[in-house]
Formats: structure tokens, C-alpha cells, sequence
């Protein structure tokens, strides 16, 4: 950032009172702007390609599209975005998929106005940033046995109150791999039980409810 120039920040999220305080903590930075407050991911989108912000803070849930949906569009306009995920979700796989989309910080949104302040500098300046808890947690998780895309798809089904007959004629399966889905789901996830597995499943932010 050139000498005196202000960093200018962009905040996209669907809770009025949050983006206010939001701009209030901005606007009360020497060395920051808001330029823009957006509460959908189509209006962050449109907002960060014709105002081109240093900084776009990004909320995880949005009303017409996932967050991390928004940034990847984002990316997409302006491959050096700096975007920071803001959220309430300490979930590992929706971190990993927001840090895959392009986010440069993942913060939860129980940060003091200080804390996202400095991230927000440390961003614009070009770092990463992720709290000390979730970096731990992703690394933990680094080598857990991914859950593939077709156990995502039966936990969904669970989470939906389906059996396992239901299960297998919606995905054209046997019943007898629908069994194993869900037994490797369990060791996966170290659950005891079906219930429990979509606990942890939404917990981590595997599945959404």
C-alpha cells in the first residue's frame, strides 16, 4: 500500500446490524475505507468488480448463494481478490473449501474489533491467516480418510430422514452398498451410529442442514 493510501474494504453479509458495526469499525481505521456493503453474494459480486475493494470481507451464508460460491466468482473477475471468509462456523471442510475457492482468512466472527482490524491489514499486505483453533483443527484433520462425494450424498440422505432403502434406489444403488457407505462413514467420522454421524457430519461442516 502506497504511503497515506487507505485500504479500502468491501463487507458482504445479510445481517443489517452486523454490516453497520462492521463500517463503524472500518471507518474508524486511519488507514481503512469501506467502499461497500452487500447483502447478498450477487450484490458482493457486482460491488467488487466496479469498485475493485483491497479487501473483501465475506460471509460464509448468504440468502442466494454460499459465500464461498461469491468468492469463487469473484476470483474469477479479479484472480487477485483478497477475500477474507467471516463466519460463525468453525467447520474444517467448509474452511478447506473456502481456502480452496481463494479466501486469504478464514475468522470467526467472535474476533474483537481488533483482532479483524489487524487481519484485515495482514491480508492487504499479501498474508494468510487462519485462528490458532482451526489451524489446529485442519491439521488434525489432514490426515483423517476424506469423505468422498457419494458418502456426502448418503449422509445427506440420512440427514433427511431416509432408509436405507430409500437411499439406494435414489442414487441407483444396492442396499448392500448403501450398508457399507454408511459403515465407512462411521469409521470415517468416528461415530457409533447414524445419528451421530450427521452430527459430526454438520458439525464439520460436511453437510448443511
Amino acid at each position: 500500500m502506497v504511503a497515506g493510501q487507505q485500504i479500502s474494504v468491501l463487507c458482504v453479509d445479510d445481517h443489517p446490524m452486523f454490516r453497520a458495526g462492521i463500517a463503524y469499525v472500518i471507518e474508524n481505521q486511519p488507514d481503512m475505507r469501506i467502499v461497500g456493503l452487500a447483502a447478498t453474494g450477487a450484490e458482493g459480486i457486482a460491488l467488487s468488480r466496479a469498485r475493485a475493494p483491497d479487501v473483501t470481507l465475506m460471509d460464509l451464508r448468504l440468502p442466494d448463494m454460499s459465500g464461498i460460491a461469491a468468492v469463487s466468482a469473484i476470483r474469477q473477475l479479479r484472480p487477485d481478490a483478497r477475500i477474507l471468509m467471516l463466519t460463525t462456523f468453525e467447520g474444517d471442510a467448509e474452511v478447506q473449501r473456502a481456502l480452496a475457492a481463494g479466501a486469504r482468512a478464514y475468522v470467526l466472527k467472535s474476533a474483537s474489533p481488533e483482532e479483524l482490524v489487524n487481519i484485515i491489514r495482514q491480508v492487504n499486505s499479501g498474508k494468510n491467516y487462519l485462528p490458532p483453533q482451526i489451524a489446529a483443527e485442519l491439521a488434525q484433520r489432514m490426515t483423517d480418510d476424506a469423505i468422498s462425494e457419494r458418502e456426502v450424498a448418503v449422509l445427506r440422505l440420512i440427514a433427511g430422514g431416509n432408509r436405507n432403502k430409500d437411499i439406494a434406489e435414489k442414487l441407483s444403488i444396492a442396499e448392500d452398498t448403501v450398508k457399507a457407505h454408511i459403515k465407512r462413514i462411521m469409521e470415517k467420522l468416528g461415530a457409533r451410529d447414524r445419528t451421530q454421524a450427521v452430527s459430526i457430519a454438520v458439525q464439520r461442516g460436511i453437510i448443511q442442514l
